[in-house]
């Protein structure tokens, strides 16, 4: 559920810019890391960062190293972080990044600060259509009319990019807007805490009754799914089923520690993930998407699990975690088998 704040803290002249609210809001909703490279046209949000209390600006020395450094915080903070990045060409530096963090579902904020909006139908060398370039990469994309409107769509951006299970959000902020002054307080509507969608129990019926009843089963395991509690379930079900483990070739992220179960990654190379696959009469997907071959060759399909065996238990936008217990639940599983924990004596404290 959303919740309304009200954006207002006064720069040592007794007022707020737009730029300022800008960067209250996403402090407001969450977000306290900004990885930028910045130029003139974001030279009032650099002014932001260090006028309002709060940020963690990182300055990367070029866009992709912005891009891929709030993909990675995203994905083990699970939650958005901030880019700053100039106009559409340094955008476009950092796309190749962005492309990696929309596979992932990472929960990035881009803010692109453009010409201020009366300068940009001149047609000035760096403008450039910032909309289409962000689209690809972006599940939203937003353009400020005004400063109040960059609180606003700041609250916005940061709700769309945390909502599972995750996306890239594209804020362009003329500059003068970032430089407005405002006169009052900015009322915005604050994202709540995001909560990913149960599966429906007849699903989790449905596989384990196939799964009482003997068949090969692979368990293919991405996204959530792949957090501690995703990957003990699926132990369980792998220790009464006799089903095979495998993660994502490339997942965003897997927690790995005492007590996991080993979980090789299924093969890059196709022929290696249509062996891997070959035997089975049922492939379960939690929280992976249907595994496809990362280049056509001929002879070669390009779905390599065979063919009418996928079966889909979540979805990435659903919480793989908790329908992989849950149906670990159904099967009677019994719980996995406390860890081995190494003698701790003589370790220093701290």
């Amino acid at each position: 559920m959303n919740h309304a704040t009200t954006v207002w803290q006064a720069n040592r002249f007794g007022v707020m810019t737009g730029a300022e609210a800008l960067v209250e809001t996403s402090l407001a909703a969450g977000v306290d890391v900004c990885f930028a490279n910045p130029g003139t046209t974001e030279m009032p949000l650099v002014a932001a960062l260090d006028s309002v209390p709060g940020t963690r600006a990182v300055l990367g020395l070029f866009e992709g190293v912005c891009t891929g450094a709030a993909d990675g915080y995203a994905r083990i903070a699970g939650r958005p972080a901030m880019t700053l990045l100039h106009l559409g060409p340094g955008f476009a530096n950092g796309i190749a990044n962005l492309h990696n963090a929309r596979r992932a579902h990472s929960p990035v904020f881009n803010v692109i600060g453009d010409h201020a909006s009366w300068h940009l139908a001149h047609d000035a060398p760096l403008t450039s259509d910032i909309v289409s370039l962000a689209r690809p990469v972006s599940g939203w994309v937003g353009t400020a009319a005004s400063g109040a409107g960059l609180a606003r769509l700041t609250a916005r951006a940061i709700g769309a990019a945390g909502a599972a299970p995750g996306c890239g959000a594209t804020l362009i902020a003329p500059a003068d807007f970032q430089q407005e002054v405002l006169k009052d307080p900015v009322d915005v509507e604050l994202p709540g805490p995001q909560r990913r969608r149960e599966v429906a129990t007849e699903v989790v019926d449905a596989l384990a009754k196939r799964l009482r009843a003997g068949e090969r089963a692979v368990l293919l395991l991405g996204g959530a799914a792949l957090d501690e509690r995703g990957q003990r379930a699926a132990a369980r079900i792998a220790a009464a089923t006799g089903a095979v483990l495998y993660s994502e070739t490339f997942p965003a992220a897997a927690e790995r520690g005492g007590g996991l179960p080993d979980l090789d990654r299924l093969p890059y190379f196709p022929e290696k993930a249509v062996e891997a696959l070959s035997g089975a009469q049922l492939v379960v997907l939690a929280g992976a998407l249907e595994p496809v071959s990362y280049f056509g060759y001929e002879g070669i399909p390009s779905l390599l699990a065979p063919p009418g065996t996928v079966e889909v238990l979540s979805t990435p936008e659903e919480d793989g975690a908790h329908a992989l217990e849950v149906l670990a639940d159904t099967l009677g599983a019994p719980g996995p088998p406390s860890p081995a924990r190494p003698d701790d004596a003589g370790l220093p404290d701290g």
